[in-house]
């Protein structure tokens, strides 16, 4: 069986990316040292050598050294996974992945978080040489496939389409031991401006009125880069927003960052999911894809991704920054139970084939592929 390498942030490093890649390595069933881990600036930096039994190297930006070592750690597999992101690399847009991509001899799989559909030009550039040499690419939605077709000079034969995996397959429903707590409205993940929570807060003002006495709870630890940054001052600005609005028995914060166990038993309190992100162009939410297959309605921002999984009926698309419009949405769930058994159903069979186990047998088949054909 082919022996698979990594490259990506790693936990202790609390991030998506670092989530990812240790739910997919674990899926995959792959044993010892098999991690380059990059320690970007917010990676913790008194536990460098963290999990010494899974981490071949780690990749330091600026650090030519760590490059080459890097190397030649990722070399000794057969198949090379890259999680691809421009914030954790070093250099200008995170160029400094080329040259560990530029060094390797054995192929890889470069994974797509953001496709960008109006990058800079030097984001533009680093994502097609990324993409020129890496041996497959994968994306984690149609969305970011057609805005790389459009807007990219990338050769899409490399291309395919693999969903992002969640921790729980859709055969185990979330909510069968916890029942759902009505009105609740429930927000997760690393906090930070973009998220939009202020949006949502916003937006219980004009949901008080609501027999379940809706209450919006926002579980998650600050984001390490944004702690960095700027300590806990968008946390406090939130919390201030809440107090100015009279809202302390309608929002409560859950300042803790989750294992699987205990989002599990989070999603199944919820009565709807919320999303009230800012941004435009994200083509990747493993929140999204959690909640669906959690079976949970969703009301989510339209962004490429929850436009994507929401349009045949498993959620609402709200828009963006504006508190009346989420709060439409919202009731729409709340005040309607057969809409939201009716966007529970679309969802739990949107959910089908995005079980971690699952989705690691497509990336074991698409190395085996490119495998195969270098071998003929």
């Amino acid at each position: 069986m082919a022996r698979f390498g990594f490259l990506s942030t790693y936990p202790p490093t609390r991030c998506g990316l670092a989530t990812f890649t240790e739910a997919l390595a674990a899926s995959m069933g792959e044993h010892g040292p098999r991690v380059v881990r990059v320690l970007d600036e917010a990676s913790p930096v008194d536990s460098p050598r963290f999990g010494a039994s899974v981490v071949a190297a780690e990749l330091v930006g600026g650090d030519s050294a760590s490059v080459r070592a890097s190397i030649r750690a990722l070399n000794d597999f057969d198949m090379v996974i890259v999680q691809h992101e421009y914030g954790i690399y070093g250099g200008v847009d995170g160029d400094e992945v080329l040259a560990v991509l530029e060094g390797l001899s054995s192929p890889s799989i470069v994974v797509l978080h953001t496709v960008l559909a109006t990058p800079t030009p030097g984001q533009k550039r680093v994502l097609e040489r990324v993409s020129e040499l890496a041996t497959a690419i994968v994306v984690m939605s149609d969305a970011a496939r057609g805005i790389l077709e459009t807007g990219y000079d990338v050769v899409m034969s490399k291309v395919s389409v693999i969903p992002h995996g969640v921790a729980t397959s859709p055969a185990r429903s979330l909510g069968k031991a916890v029942r759902p707590v009505p009105g609740r409205v429930l927000t997760w993940g690393l906090i930070g401006p973009g998220k939009g929570l202020e949006w949502g807060i916003r937006a219980m003002t004009h949901l008080t009125d609501l027999p379940s006495h809706p209450q919006y709870v926002i579980v998650g630890r600050t984001h390490p880069k944004v702690l960095l940054h700027e300590g806990e001052a968008y946390r406090r600005r939130l919390e201030q927003l809440v107090e100015d609005l009279g809202l302390q028995e309608h929002v409560r914060f859950v300042d803790e960052y989750l294992d699987t166990d205990q989002l599990a038993e989070w999603v199944a309190t919820a009565e709807v999911v919320l999303l009230p992100y800012d941004t435009e162009n994200q083509v990747t939410s493993g929140v999204l894809v959690e909640a669906v297959a959690a079976g949970k309605p969703v009301v989510s921002t339209g962004f490429p991704h929850s436009v994507e999984l929401l349009s045949d009926g498993a959620g609402v698309i709200v828009a963006h920054a504006d508190p009346s419009s989420i709060a439409e949405g919202l009731r729409r769930v709340l005040g309607e139970a057969r809409e939201a058994e009716r966007m529970s159903a679309a969802a739990t069979k949107l959910a089908a084939g995005t079980g971690w186990l699952e989705v690691a047998a497509r990336y074991r088949a698409l190395g085996a592929d490119i495998l195969s054909m270098q071998a003929a």
